[in-house]
């Protein structure tokens, strides 16, 4: 057995343990870091599986706030991370649809995201038929957009990349392994165990494990509400799109069913209800018979061009579920406080990650958050009983 240490300790090395392992190492953390991540290729990873949406249409003024976060990070790449670095932005916007049913709901979130200072305007149907002929308005109320530039999409892969790349070039050591247990002396977790054999001790452990951050919790004895939930995206060729849907943004219909372009093809997707979640999490099972039954008569209905496609590939990805309130959980553990969270973002993590690791580092550092106060994000809200639920999950 091989004894490592460090003062810190992250398990998972995709986007949110990288974006903390990188503010860390950035912003003048004067130890050491390691961050342990069992699949270096992140062939499964979340992260990279992710379709990179970019947005600030929350409901939760925090989500807007890390969200304009990773939007001005975009704006500086070379500046944080060097010359030549990029994420492939499209900044296509994205549009929200709404139902006379959904109308107060997307009319209250557009209000709370102008108090954030996101410049979302409002589209009554007029406006939609104008701006988007493709698509067919029957049936809606209202649509809401960012202002044009500002929201779209990104290269997941490459964000994580730089995030990385920079972590390590300031010290940051990878470790490829996992972490089967973690062991406490005196109520204070010291080392983790790791299936290589070998141990690492250390002084202050992140769990950003992601899907797999309720499993690491429960390593130490602890619970959060954090399951992996199955997604899947399909890919589809739509042969004589119309004017403009090859430029369109990305657009969540009033039934919660998303596409976005992506190249020539277009993207697509929704989430099931809570009676269809799919059991099988293995990545390699792709079930056609949800987008044929629950996502392609809806996604027709809306946009005809839809009603002549093909489905040319598809993919699966895990979200870190919080089935207590659907959002992020940031902060050491009220019972270990030696083990910060940083995990829960129920599909919104690429687009928060920036704000989120530079959060926990402002937490070790400085015991306090000194840029955002995310503060209604605490662990302890889960056993206190106080949600805060997003409404906006995609």
């Amino acid at each position: 057995m091989t004894r490592h240490r460090a003062d810190i300790a992250i398990i998972g090395g995709g986007i949110m343990g990288s974006a903390t392992a990188h503010a860390l190492a950035t912003g003048g953390f004067p130890g050491t870091i390691t961050v342990i991540e069992r699949d270096p290729t992140y062939s499964t990873a979340s992260t990279t599986l992710s379709v990179g949406g970019i947005r600030l249409q929350f409901s939760t003024p925090e989500n807007i706030q890390l969200s304009k976060v990773t939007r001005t990070l975009i704006d500086n790449l070379e500046a944080t991370f060097g010359p030549g670095a990029d994420i492939a932005f499209r900044g296509q916007g994205y549009l929200l649809l709404a139902s006379d049913a959904g109308r107060a709901v997307l009319e209250d979130n557009v209000a709370i995201q102008h108090t954030e200072g996101a410049a979302t305007e409002l589209l009554d149907t007029n406006t939609l038929e104008a701006r988007h002929p493709w698509l067919n308005t029957q049936g809606l109320a209202l649509g809401a957009t960012g202002a044009p530039g500002v929201e779209g999409w990104c290269d997941p892969a490459s964000l994580l990349a730089l995030f990385r790349k920079t972590a390590i070039a300031s010290g940051v050591t990878y470790l490829t392994d996992t972490v089967v247990g973690i062991n406490q002396s005196a109520r204070v977790a010291c080392s983790l165990e790791l299936a290589s054999g070998n141990a690492l001790a250390f002084d202050i452990a992140v769990n950003a494990a992601g899907a797999w951050a309720g499993d690491v919790a429960r390593l130490a004895g602890i619970e959060i509400p954090i399951e992996p939930r199955k997604r899947y995206v399909y890919v589809i060729d739509c042969r004589e799109p119309p004017a403009g849907l090859r430029d369109a943004p990305l657009t969540v219909l009033s039934e919660g069913i998303y596409f976005r372009p992506e190249g020539r093809l277009f993207i697509c997707g929704r989430s099931p209800d809570s009676a269809e979640e799919p059991t099988d999490l293995d990545l390699e099972a792709i079930d056609h018979n949800f987008f044929e039954q629950r996502v392609w008569p809806g996604l027709a209905a809306r946009v005809p061009a839809f009603e002549a496609i093909k489905i040319v590939n598809a993919w699966a990805g895990h979200y870190d579920f919080n089935t207590f309130d659907h959002n992020a959980i940031l902060g050491p553990h009220p019972d270990l406080a030696n083990i910060h969270m940083i995990t829960g973002f129920s599909g919104h993590g690429i687009q928060q990650a920036a704000a989120a690791g530079r959060a926990i580092s402002e937490l070790i550092m400085h015991g306090r958050f000194t840029t955002l106060d995310l503060t209604r994000f605490a662990t302890a809200r889960i056993p206190d009983g106080k949600p805060l639920h997003e409404r906006n999950v995609i």
